[in-house]
């Protein structure tokens, strides 16, 4: 059974706020604290879009004309709201919290949640997390209502309408919820004002109506928000990062910040996590250190692997040049690290004399590796056969080493070797011998000049290219490659996009592959266009 925590700030963006002038040493007013709200624009018509709680104590609200609540509240204190600001702030919140979870998600623009399914006893209970988790947040100045609850509708509901720290018993959310207000289960506007006018005013209400009249009249959408709260359809969160149950943590006596330091609790906690896997014998993908610094913040480096592995030690080398851009800030209190993309890996004998071949992690995949993480993942690639006649469209791009599975479309493979190189078919037809393509082909074919040519389907005996004229010696072709008409429009195929490709060698033995673009047809001369180059 999973368990949810929700925590919620009525005052997320007043508190930001405040936090951006303190940074930009802006002085607060001295004296009490004056009502305060913040000011959006919408559809022409100024209107509070956050209200400090010295304002809702005056009665003021979110939503309100800006005029209505200055005629009210005429000492009331304004600032434009900045809602790009306040997310990027709840961003970095929900990075923070993965010291408590490892599954956050944001509940914007105000709010988050954390799957605390199975992590609550690291603190001696749920109540004992949630303490901690508010004495955190109170100590960044940051005040916020939490609830704990088994499903997240229920967590939701009872963080914002119900009392203030509600631990919901496992099963036990039902009676809780009962007499919480209906916009408690966040529902379609159009629903809660209708169930308003009814004068529906607490949610055993709604529970009692049997289903089929309740669905035909407040629509589906009530009855799932009615289900996801009590546990009987589930909802899905977005959580900040995947969840995955392979995480390690080290916390420390005292923060640390030595660059000497952080490389060394690095390669202690990838190898604590390397353990639990080659014991569950799995290995992973992807590998992700968060060093969480004392003033809240977490910055994190991840590295990725071409195969599922669990080499402490390959795997710490490869986080060594990413730690140079950590900012320990004052100091690291504690550092965890997580395994993404967790595959099964078979235990398997290296080697049982020198003569032998050497194994997959002995050959080019630490290389790939390390090249992949220091140039990125787009910088490293393999080029594999696409079904396509046209030259450009025939090449895709494939991770350089793919198991021999992925690249059949599923199945095993036949041996250890294709199964680490995928070596092999693919799913698109092999390299075509009967029509050979260049060594390199340019990303957009360059136009030629001064193209001497006889009619209509010789090649070229002279063309200038980049400022040099080439005298051709010997050719082939034509070799005549249309457009891809049924991709698009019928009322765009034109005999412009038909192309006549030569293989041509100049004097002095440079080999070049162009073509004609267009016919003659009296519609003005074809152009010619350098598309490559033989070796």
């Amino acid at each position: 059974m999973s368990r949810i925590l929700c925590a919620w700030s009525p005052t997320w963006a007043i508190a930001n706020w405040r936090r951006r002038a303190n940074a930009t040493n802006v002085a607060p007013p001295e004296g009490p604290p004056a009502p305060f709200a913040l000011i959006e624009t919408v559809r022409q018509v100024r209107r509070l879009a956050a209200v400090s709680a010295e304002a809702a104590k005056l009665g003021l609200h979110v939503g309100q004309k800006a005029t209505d609540a200055m005629a009210l509240v005429p000492e009331l204190q304004t600032a434009d709201a900045e809602p790009e600001a306040d997310a990027q702030a709840l961003t970095a919140l929900v990075d923070w919290c993965v010291r408590f979870s490892p599954a956050v998600a944001a509940d914007r623009p105000d709010g988050l949640f954390l799957d605390i399914s199975g992590v609550a006893h690291l603190w001696g209970g749920e109540t004992e997390m949630m303490a901690d988790f508010r004495n955190r947040l109170s100590g960044s100045g940051l005040e916020f209502r939490l609830a704990i609850a088994d499903t997240p509708g229920a967590a939701w509901a009872l963080a914002h309408y119900g009392r203030d720290g509600t631990l919901a018993p496992p099963n036990g959310q039902a009676e809780l919820l009962k007499p919480l207000p209906p916009p408690a289960l966040r529902l379609d506007p159009e629903a809660a004002a209708q169930i308003e006018r009814l004068g529906l005013r607490r949610l055993d209400q709604l529970m009692d109506i049997p289903r089929a009249p309740l669905g035909r009249r407040f629509g589906a959408s009530t009855l799932e928000r009615l289900d996801q709260a009590l546990g009987r359809s589930a909802e899905a969160l977005a959580f900040r990062r995947p969840p995955t149950p392979w995480v390690t943590r080290l916390a420390f006596f005292e923060p640390i910040s030595a660059p000497e330091d952080m490389a060394r609790v690095t390669q202690d906690v990838t190898a604590k996590l390397c353990a639990r896997l080659e014991a569950e014998g799995r290995g992973g993908r992807r590998f992700e250190v968060a060093f969480h610094r004392v003033d809240g913040k977490a910055p994190s480096v991840a590295v990725g692997l071409s195969l599922p592995g669990r080499d402490a030690v390959r795997i710490a080398r490869l986080f060594q040049p990413k730690l140079e851009t950590v900012d320990p800030g004052f100091g690291v209190e504690s550092v965890t690290i997580a395994a993404y993309a967790v595959e099964p890996v078979s235990g398997r004998q290296v080697r049982l004399e020198a003569g032998l071949d050497a194994a997959v992690e002995d050959g080019l995949v630490p290389l790939i590796d390390r090249l992949t993480n220091r140039l990125g993942p787009c910088a490293v690639w393999r080029a594999t056969p696409f079904e396509s006649h046209v030259p450009e469209l025939a090449v895709a791009r494939e991770p350089p080493i793919l198991p021999r599975a992925e690249a059949r479309g599923g199945g095993e493979p036949r041996n250890a070797v294709e199964g680490a190189w995928g070596v092999g078919e693919t799913s698109a037809r092999p390299w075509d011998r009967e029509a050979p393509r260049p060594v390199r082909l340019f990303r957009r074919p360059e136009p030629l000049e001064q193209v001497v040519a006889l009619l209509p389907d010789d090649p070229p005996v002279q063309f200038r290219w980049r400022g040099r004229v080439h005298r051709v010696q010997r050719a082939e072709g034509p070799e005549r490659i249309g457009e891809e008409w049924w991709k698009g429009d019928i009322g765009d195929v034109s005999v412009g996009h038909v192309r006549d490709y030569y293989r041509v060698e100049d004097a002095e033995g440079g080999r070049f592959w162009l073509f004609r673009a267009g016919l003659y047809n009296g519609e003005g001369p074809p152009k010619w266009w350098l598309h490559g180059l033989f070796a």
